[in-house]
């Protein structure tokens, strides 16, 4: 019977919950960190001195710190001034944060990347500053800086195990519940690297799927 231990029910429905919290972590750390990745991306290439300086010591301060360390700040720090997360909610401000400050650095070279000529064309148009990022240069350093992005998103489906860690008990976390139990720790982390396998192929597919519908031929060449 023991080799059927992982086809019990209570290990699939237990295998099953953690998986069920590791997506509804990754899913909001994902999108919050493109939002923060591209906006701070861009004010590191467009803000004012001060901005910029703000910006590149957010991106010093938590592309620097491990982000164990920075969750454990968010979790078990914060109550001692008075601020109450969840562990839930302290491990998707940490990814989302963390991921942010990695997503700016190929968001800021995909700016860069794009040819002032274009800037200033639009400048010529009539366009204000903020018309001339959000609908010339932001489309075209979207597209440079997405298979960046889409790296880190694939990161960041990893780096979500470490929830467990300040008590979200996710997928890793149930892993580890089921090996203690039944001592059988090689089977069950085989079949928790095998799940994580299958979500990175995934998420890379669809953003393969996302860079494909993106893509303009001659794209690369002329702009």
């Amino acid at each position: 019977m023991n080799e059927l231990f992982f086809l019990q029910p209570d290990i699939i429905s237990a295998l099953a919950r953690g998986l069920w919290v590791s997506v509804q972590l990754i899913i909001p750390s994902s999108l919050f960190g493109v939002i923060i990745g591209v906006t701070v991306g861009a004010l590191r290439v467009y803000g004012n001195p001060l901005v910029k300086r703000i910006a590149d010591g957010y991106v010093l301060v938590f592309r620097g710190f491990p982000l164990v360390v920075q969750l454990f700040i968010w979790y078990f720090g914060l109550p001692h001034i008075g601020i109450y997360l969840t562990s839930f909610g302290a491990s998707v401000l940490g990814f989302s944060l963390c991921s942010g400050a990695y997503q700016s650095e190929y968001v800021r070279g995909a700016f860069l990347s794009v040819k002032t000529g274009q800037t200033m064309a639009a400048r010529a148009l009539g366009f204000s500053g903020i018309k001339t990022v959000l609908f010339v240069t932001l489309p075209q350093a979207f597209r440079r800086a997405l298979p960046g992005c889409g790296n880190e998103i694939i990161y960041l489906i990893k780096y979500s195990s470490l929830a467990y860690m300040i008590t979200c008990i996710e997928l890793t976390g149930e892993g580890k519940i089921i090996a203690s139990d039944s001592f059988r720790f090689t089977e069950t982390f085989m079949v928790i690297g095998a799940i994580y396998l299958v979500l990175t192929s995934v998420a890379a597919w669809i953003l393969r799927r996302l860079e494909d519908r993106l893509y303009i031929p001659g794209f690369e060449q002329y702009s």
